[in-house]
């Protein structure tokens, strides 16, 4: 492993933040555009799911792969191979035509957005790897930075995202979709350029895997927090990917302004992640107490999408605010629930081969956002938004049975907290 010199930790991390914030920018912007676009031109909301499941599929592929090979390559390296690989998809994306028949559109733009999902993890796998590397070096600056290092990346990174919500809302109506896709990939090139001249070029190789078993070979608890991680984020997407946006287009609201709330919810989400190192009580074994607090989290967020799918059936009056005000309280409990998992993925992850267990770990991360997106179609189609609610609150209450068999100890001492 080539770890950073301790007195450019800091400098390194903020570069790889800086460059997974524009990003998570665009790619924020790209999930509006898409769904606003389509759904403009009259695909069902089934329709719309496929759109982003390659999307979602490629992730899986992607994290495994990408860990593998920002072990073997550097993590720089695979930075950057994302961005380029993103670039292509925006690229690919702005060449579709108005005059292709609806299964070519379809076709076209799933492929485009299976680049797009590769380049994703790749970039999520190598910029979260480089948090474990940069904070094991920070260590020798004073320690106990990895909670905090990995709750402001994570939180930060989801604000831009909601940022990139409502700045795809917005460049869908000034500028269309092709000229907002190139706009895109022009800001991608720039953040390439700072990403090239500014980290070492070997950041984070070590000796990586000889054998898919080795590969998969991970720890007790980073395979429990995968299945875990696997229900959490299904159970988010199965209502917010398709389900919410197109509930509230219906009750009446512009493209703009749903843009403007998924924007603002994600961006709440983003500070609260960012705060959860002050929210969840720490222990001195970096285990002991945010190991249950994985479990209380998962445990309260069950109750939130049960209650809101009971008050939907009931016919509550003003639904649309129901379901504003049921996602904040949902947004928040989430967001703490998943900074404690992605700390806790760092905390379990040896220091050789860090960015094949984040890998690993994400492929189960890119997993349930692709059965929550596929549900999220289906169920909106059958039931509508009590239907995914439905479905949300179940996936949630395995993600609580599966933390039940998280380890709160830890077989040898990584970097204390």
């Amino acid at each position: 492993m080539t770890p950073a010199p301790a007195g450019h930790a800091a400098r390194h991390y903020a570069i790889v933040t800086a460059a997974y914030w524009g990003f998570t920018l665009t790619d924020g912007a790209l999930r509006m555009l898409v769904l606003l676009h389509f759904h403009r031109l009259g695909y069902s909301g089934f329709t719309l799911a496929l759109l982003f499941l390659l999307y979602e599929a490629a992730g899986v592929a992607a994290n495994l792969i990408g860990g593998w090979l920002a072990t073997r390559h550097g993590i720089t390296r695979m930075l950057s191979v994302g961005l380029i690989t993103q670039i292509t998809g925006f690229t690919l994306l702005s060449l579709l035509q108005p005059g292709w028949s609806a299964a070519l559109s379809v076709a076209w733009v799933v492929v485009a957005q299976g680049i797009c999902g590769i380049a994703k993890d790749l970039t999520k796998t190598a910029s979260k790897s480089a948090i474990k590397i940069t904070a094991a070096a920070a260590q020798d600056e004073g320690g106990g930075r990895l909670f905090h290092w990995v709750a402001w990346f994570t939180g930060s990174k989801n604000a831009m995202k909601g940022i990139g919500f409502f700045l795809g809302g917005v460049l869908l109506e000034a500028l269309g979709f092709r000229a907002a896709l190139w706009a895109m990939a022009a800001l991608l090139a720039l953040v390439l350029a700072g990403v090239l001249t500014s980290l070492p070029p070997l950041m984070g190789r070590g000796k990586a895997s000889k054998s898919a078993r080795e590969l998969f070979a991970t720890s007790p608890g980073i395979n429990a927090l995968a299945a875990a991680r696997v229900a959490l984020f299904g159970a988010r997407d199965v209502w917010f990917v398709v389900g919410v946006p197109l509930f509230l287009y219906s009750a009446g609201w512009s493209f703009t302004l749903v843009g403007a709330f998924l924007a603002s919810w994600t961006i709440g989400y983003g500070v609260v992640q960012a705060l959860a190192p002050q929210i969840v009580r720490r222990s001195a074994d970096g285990l002991s107490a945010e190991v249950p607090a994985a479990r209380r989290w998962s445990a309260a967020l069950t109750l939130v999408p049960a209650a809101l799918a009971m008050a939907l059936a009931l016919d509550a009056p003003h639904p649309e605010w129901v379901v504003v005000a049921g996602l904040g309280l949902f947004g928040f409990a989430f967001a703490v629930n998943s900074s404690v998992h992605s700390y806790l993925v760092l905390a379990y992850a040896g220091s050789e081969k860090a960015a094949e267990d984040v890998g690993f770990y994400y492929a189960a991360n890119a997993l349930g956002r692709f059965i929550g997106t596929l549900l999220s179609g289906l169920l909106y189609q059958w039931g509508g938004l009590p239907y995914a609610l439905t479905g949300s609150a179940l996936m949630l209450l395995v993600c609580w049975l599966v933390t039940l068999g998280l380890p709160a100890t830890r077989r040898q001492p990584v970097q204390p907290t």
